[in-house]
């Protein structure tokens, strides 16, 4: 079994988007750039001041909001793996009848649990080969910040499980069925959609008896608050497509984590950076996890 989740979260942002990939803008490019433009502000400003002219001005105002727009842009798609989803859809299926040990394969098809299954955190859905647990919490005046990085009026990921196992995958080009290694010591990329389980509202902040047990369990505060509770999953018999190298040891044909980093390359079609990919990528055709969501009515209705 491999825990991919982080003992202690505390920051806003799902932990995944960290360990899947490296920021495709980097700080010191952000630092570069600020400078730079604090410069051609004080010369716009100097030119506007002595010689009367705003052309200048108004064309670093004007670069600036596309450079600005630019880097927003890939960092909202960086958080959301948007260019991970993109390579994974443009990457063509392989056949693990001509695919050579080594080689980097795309093979979709129906998972199969191995020796070891998971089991889902709050929905206790079994059979399992991928289980993720992400509770939220709505930090205001009236909560302590887990840290000092985390703001007021903002959800804070507070806590999260995220497990994935070895299974077994079988191609649905040439139906031969292999070993994916997802389990310990591997770098997984998981494109799973969490489903909302629970979401509290400001008029009835009343926890559910389930919820209660739920946090009793894992020694988390059954302080009533705004909380959102997202699960999701993969089970035995679901249709999943895993990117890896591919490695053949006598008659066992097994997918693994590549050893060196994939870049998905510019996407100037969708203006993006490249992105780089360390670790299996697995991505569930479906949508993984329960679709019913537990809100907390309002106790006049």
């Amino acid at each position: 079994m491999n825990d991919l989740s982080i003992s202690n979260a505390t920051t806003v942002r799902d932990s995944g988007h960290h360990c899947c990939s490296c920021n495709p803008i980097p700080r010191v490019f952000l630092y570069i750039v600020i400078a730079l433009f604090l410069l051609g502000l004080s010369v716009s400003i100097f030119i506007f001041v002595v010689v009367h002219n705003a052309v200048f001005f108004l064309s670093l105002l004007a670069l600036s909001a596309l450079l600005l727009a630019f880097i927003l842009w890939n960092t909202l798609n960086w958080n959301s793996k948007t260019a991970i989803l993109f390579f994974v859809r443009s990457l063509p299926d392989s056949d693990l009848r001509l695919a050579r040990h080594g080689q980097l394969v795309k093979i979709t098809g129906l998972a199969s649990c191995g020796s070891v299954s998971l089991e889902s955190s709050y929905e206790k859905a079994t059979r399992c080969i991928y289980a993720s647990t992400f509770l939220y919490e709505y930090r205001g005046f009236d909560l302590k910040p887990v840290n000092v990085n985390t703001s007021c009026f903002q959800w804070s990921l507070a806590y999260c499980e995220r497990f994935a196992t070895d299974f077994y995958i079988t191609d649905r080009k040439s139906g031969v069925r292999a070993v994916v290694k997802a389990g310990s010591n591997s770098k997984v990329i998981p494109l799973v959609i969490e489903s909302k389980l629970v979401n509290t509202t400001r008029q009835c902040r009343i926890l559910s008896p389930n919820l209660r047990k739920w946090l009793r369990e894992r020694n988390l505060s059954e302080e009533a608050r705004l909380l959102r509770l997202e699960e999701g999953y993969v089970q035995e018999g679901s249709c999943v497509t895993v990117i890896g190298m591919l490695h053949r040891n006598n008659d066992i044909v097994m997918i693994i984590q590549p050893p060196e980093v994939i870049s998905t390359g510019c996407l100037w079609q969708k203006l993006l950076l490249p992105v780089d990919i360390d670790g299996l990528i697995l991505r569930a055709s479906q949508l993984a996890g329960p679709v019913n969501q537990e809100t907390i009515p309002h106790p006049d209705r």
